[in-house]
């Protein structure tokens, strides 16, 4: 669950990135954080994952209070949430394997179990064949599928993503929000920022649109008859 209670986030020189924000999200749920560039959807994202502090306002994720968390507890709640960036941010010097096994190796696990999990994340995201190759050999749409691995290999409850689109074609950007589907189908839950509206309202999910780092809607999934999918 991610709750969201009259959180303001104003930066040191005096631009306010979020201002009275409020909303909830269950356990479960699939949503896009929509807006324009500069609306705050990746504030709104680093304040869930403790990279920001909000201002004003409580961030709830999973019923913790992240206003009163410590630098010592942050480790503990990173670890389970996935982030998947635009950029993939991956290692270029180091195979697929390892970069989706770092989160792991950072994390004290045995090398048996790394191994077990790794394979696991790559099937996924149908690249168990590219383990032992390095990023740049891979595609665009690759290596966004090998920063989605590493996100979930910790096999986190909760999965944000920023833009993880922006640089693909229609196609690659269609296949991969189709990946995050599939592991919100499995109790996952997603929250993903994104200016794509186009292949957004395809999706038929919950939208919460900022502007200027306000949040001006919230529009809910249109339910279809005999579908059980726009929740």
């Amino acid at each position: 669950m991610i709750r969201f209670d009259q959180v303001s986030k104003r930066y040191a020189e005096g631009r306010e990135a979020l201002s009275r924000v409020n909303f909830e999200i269950p356990d479960g749920d699939m949503a896009f954080l929509t807006g324009h560039s500069g609306a705050g959807k990746s504030t709104l994202l680093k304040l869930i994952i403790v990279m920001e502090r909000a201002s004003q306002g409580q961030v709830f994720v999973q019923g913790t209070n992240l206003n009163r968390v410590s630098r010592r507890q942050i480790p503990a709640i990173r670890r389970d949430i996935g982030v998947v960036f635009q950029n993939h941010q991956l290692l270029f010097d180091r195979t697929v394997y390892d970069n989706v096994a770092l989160p792991l190796t950072i994390a004290g696990y045995q090398p048996r179990e790394v191994g077990r999990r790794v394979r696991a994340a790559l099937a996924k995201v149908s690249l168990s064949n590219k383990e032992k190759q390095f990023p740049i050999a891979l595609s665009g749409g690759e290596q966004q599928r090998v920063g989605i691995a590493r996100a979930v290999v910790n096999k986190p409850s909760l999965l944000l993503a920023d833009e993880p689109t922006g640089n693909l074609d229609p196609g690659l950007s269609e296949e991969i929000m189709n990946l995050f589907v599939q592991f919100n189908q499995v109790g996952v839950t997603v929250l993903i920022a994104s200016h794509d509206l186009g292949l957004i309202s395809q999706m038929n999910r919950r939208q919460l649109l900022l502007h200027e780092g306000r949040l001006v809607e919230d529009r809910p999934a249109i339910l279809t008859v005999g579908s059980d999918d726009g929740q």
